[in-house]
């Protein structure tokens, strides 16, 4: 390390708080009843975001749903909710849809109502535009030729009327009808190549406004600075703070900052890093700020090789964000980890078996509760794990890992896929503060990291389980974290979603 390694940023993904995750989990409590919620949120702003829900509890009788600003005055005053669908089916399964119309960091509020009375839970999400919608090809061609013989019709029709309008009936065309024809289907060709043209240039405007509108994450440019320090540098790609033309947006529709970031689990920035390509040594870090779009972390012990580095961070308006690059480490002997940091290694994935059991360095071990059946992508699942000691019992001393029972990270292998989940979902838990979510049931925890009459870490359950979906088919590594008494276990486990 006596050189200076600059580090570039070499990869940065579109999506909403993840990395090409665009839906939103959460499993919560709407008063006495126990929601598991699933939104996949509209890819254009306007859209409709499509809204399912399971209800654990089995006397819900009606949910209704509302779309609201995260924060601000527009969350105090809802309009009318809509009322979901119950399966015909199922009892206790519910569908629906609610528009989001403007950008910015929304909620959609559940209201249950049951034998038990009624329960409110709300759900954050990000009301951002994703990407553009492609014509079908066949839509395309056929609009395309359909143009071609509207334009050809006109220029015919105007080079024959004047041709032939004035001649008397089974009169022949003279030469200067036919020049005076010709003329005029030039200036016809003329004219409705420049409406083409202007037409043309006005949807490239109005296109150029729109993909402005398209999320664009912080860059994050990372920098190996003597004595193992890394740099962490933001900066603004430029995403709905400005338009291509001049007036384009008659109102700002989200302002995006980086001096406005609040703690998530006692952090501003949660670092993920992973190496590549086998991903078989990862690493969750906390860097420090250092000043606004700075951030600063001493490494701990790393062997070398390339890390991708997946940032989360969250604005004070709720709005979440993970930031991706790249490094090419040299071994690093650094610090050793200490407070939240933790890390963890296996086979590459390229090597590894797929199996429900992971054996930790210490002798504990991790298992994954998920039964035989196969992960489907787009599925919404409780993934559930267990700690257990080396004697195969379950450990007298678990306690909270950063507020939680656990903490969880799903990478799809080919990196299109990132995810940090808590147990309650997809969710930043400092956007879930600002819904203002309120828990019922004292054993609820994993909303709450204090509880009434209960001391921390005393008699907590040594089994985690996190609400997800896999976004999409391929191979997944799953980082599962998970603390009893000062150390915190990092199991690695592996799945093929069909």
């Amino acid at each position: 390390m006596r050189t200076r390694l600059l580090l570039l940023a070499l990869l940065t993904v579109a999506a909403q708080a993840h990395v090409g995750n665009p839906d939103i989990y959460l499993e919560g409590n709407a008063g006495p009843y126990r929601l598991f919620v699933a939104v996949r949120p509209p890819t254009v702003i306007p859209g409709v975001a499509e809204i399912e829900v399971r209800s654990r509890t089995a006397d819900v009788r009606e949910l209704r749903v509302v779309p609201l600003p995260l924060s601000g005055k527009g969350a105090q005053f809802a309009p009318v909710a809509d009322k979901l669908t119950v399966s015909p089916q199922d009892p206790q399964f519910f569908t629906g849809s609610v528009w989001l119309m403007a950008h910015g960091s929304w909620q959609v509020r559940l209201t249950a109502a049951g034998r038990q009375g009624t329960g409110t839970l709300a759900v954050p999400l990000p009301s951002i535009a994703q990407g553009v919608k492609k014509m079908q090809l066949g839509l395309g061609v056929m609009l395309g030729a359909l143009g071609l013989f509207l334009v050809l019709g006109l220029v015919a029709m105007t080079w024959s009327g004047i041709r032939e309008a004035k001649l008397e009936p089974g009169a022949e065309a003279g030469a200067s009808d036919k020049r005076r024809a010709a003329t005029g289907a030039v200036i016809a060709a003329v004219v409705v190549a420049a409406v083409v043209w202007g037409g043309n240039a006005w949807w490239s405007s109005e296109a150029a406004v729109f993909d402005a509108r398209v999320y664009k994450p912080l860059v994050m440019h990372a920098a190996l600075e003597p004595g193992g320090v890394l740099t962490l540098k933001m900066t603004e790609p430029g995403w709905m703070n400005a338009s291509s033309r001049p007036g384009a947006f008659t109102r700002v529709l989200f302002v995006r900052k980086m001096d406005d970031l609040v703690p998530d689990h006692n952090h501003l920035m949660h670092l993920y890093a992973l190496r590549e390509p086998g991903l078989d040594v990862v690493y969750h870090l906390h860097p420090s700020p250092v000043e606004t779009g700075l951030f600063r972390l001493i490494l701990p012990d790393m062997p070398a090789g390339a890390y991708k580095l997946y940032g989360d961070i969250v604005h004070t308006n709720g709005f979440a964000e993970t930031m991706v690059t790249t490094v090419q480490l040299p071994a690093v002997t650094g610090r050793a980890l200490a407070g939240d940091d933790a890390t963890g290694s296996a086979k590459p994935w390229t090597e590894a078996a797929e199996s429900n059991t992971f054996t930790l360095p210490d002798g504990y071990r991790m298992e994954w509760l998920r039964g035989s059946s196969l992960p489907h992508a787009k599925e919404a699942s409780l993934f559930q794990f267990r700690l257990l000691a080396p004697d195969g019992s379950a450990p007298h001393d678990m306690k909270f890992y950063m507020g939680m029972l656990g903490h969880a990270a799903f990478v799809k292998t080919d990196g299109t896929a990132f995810a940090h989940i808590h147990p309650d979902g997809t969710a930043a838990m400092a956007a879930l503060m600002l819904t203002g979510n309120q828990s019922d049931s004292p054993m609820d925890m994993d909303m709450h990291t204090n509880m009434p009459g209960m001391k921390m870490g005393a008699g907590l359950p040594n089994e985690v389980s996190f609400p997800y979906g896999f976004p999409a088919s391929g191979h997944y590594r799953i980082i599962v974290q998970m603390k009893h008494g000062e150390t915190v276990e990092t199991g690695i486990f592996d799945a093929n979603v069909t």
